[in-house]
């Protein structure tokens, strides 16, 4: 059975792998996608005219490089069974604002609130199975007792 965890643990996390790397190789249209979504709040707006300043890039450039290098260092952490669960529960919190944020199937109109249903829905199930790798992380193997250890 751990080889089955294991293998399923891998393949799952190529998921994250490979969009965390579409996400750093097409920086331009991921950070053109956030920016249609996501609204800086004016709290921040300071800070983050000080780090475009520095970096000579747009927030939602610098988000798309940070997003991007999260997900996939999240998923190699979770296929290297090295801190799989505390990258679990930030990839649970991560998928749930991703889909609230790029999902919002109740503000669309009805073609495109399907897809985006669809897609909530596979993310919803993207997050059951982080949980599930969150709650299993990385158990030593425990014999089991035998009929003379009773």
């Amino acid at each position: 059975m751990p080889a089955f965890v294991t293998f399923g643990r891998i393949l799952f996390a190529v998921l994250f792998i490979y969009t965390g790397a579409t996400k750093l190789f097409g920086i331009q249209a991921t950070s053109e996608f956030i920016a249609a979504k996501v609204a800086i709040p004016a709290l921040l707006t300071p800070y983050t005219a000080q780090l475009e300043t520095m970096t000579g890039m747009t927030t939602p450039q610098m988000l798309a490089i940070a997003v991007g290098a999260f997900e996939v260092i999240a998923g190699l952490m979770i296929a290297l069974n090295f801190g799989a669960r505390f990258f679990a529960i930030l990839l649970i919190v991560f998928v749930a604002a991703a889909t609230f944020y790029f999902h919002d199937f109740w503000n669309q109109s009805s073609p495109e609130s399907a897809k985006s249903l669809v897609d909530a829905l596979k993310n919803l199930s993207i997050i059951g199975a982080l949980f599930i790798i969150a709650g299993y992380g990385r158990s030593s193997e425990t014999p089991e007792p035998t009929y003379s250890d009773v």
